[in-house]
């Protein structure tokens, strides 16, 4: 049986379809758009080569491990009630390690680019002027803070805008380390961003 002219019609139109996507080129995912107090949109000027891919881990020295450190605190914590005096004198000793956490003096002052969820500092009508960076969906907000190693003090160019908590993300920036305190944890580390992008494998 040979197919109807709607038939052809329709097998035509996929194939022209796909050989169209075949050499249609593929846009990179989206920059976050940063604007001033002002209105102006800032682009960002940047060489993508000059940004060293990093992970998480490495922002730690090779031989510390958070949760070797406190297993033992962890463990006399989970045989107390929560009542007990003595459990938030244990939980107040696991969180004095990893506020403490050691950081990596070879990535100080490195240009990197890193992956992570967003947990916002400040928020406005304009947007986000900085924020933290953590390593998985809710650190920080939905369970306690990671080591202070494991968070990255955001400061943008500009406010970002379209950017929300808990969104995933791709930022580059100049890595420093410098301890500060916020109502989500401690950080050890600040990152300037250069660029935040919408994570993509």
């Amino acid at each position: 049986m040979k197919p109807g002219k709607p038939l052809i019609a329709l097998l035509a139109f996929v194939a022209g379809a796909v050989a169209f996507l075949a050499v249609w080129p593929l846009s990179a995912s989206p920059m976050i758009v940063f604007v001033t107090a002002e209105g102006e949109t800032v682009t960002p000027r940047f060489d993508p080569a000059a940004f060293r891919d990093t992970r998480w881990y490495e922002l730690g020295p090779k031989d510390w491990d958070p949760y070797a450190q406190t297993a033992a605190l962890r463990r006399d914590i989970g045989s107390l009630r929560d009542a007990d005096p003595r459990a938030k004198e244990l939980l107040r000793g696991v969180q004095e390690i990893w506020t403490r956490a050691p950081t990596n003096p070879d990535l100080d002052g490195k240009a990197i680019r890193i992956p992570g969820y967003v947990v916002p500092l400040d928020r406005g009508p304009l947007g986000m002027s900085e924020f933290l960076l953590v390593p998985y969906f809710g650190a920080c907000i939905h369970s306690p803070p990671p080591p202070s190693n494991q968070i990255l003090r955001v400061s943008l160019p500009a406010h970002a805008k379209g950017l929300k908590s808990m969104d995933q993300v791709w930022v580059r920036g100049t890595l420093r380390i410098a301890r500060s305190e916020t109502a989500h944890g401690a950080s050890a580390y600040e990152l300037s961003a250069v660029t935040v992008e919408p994570y993509v494998r």
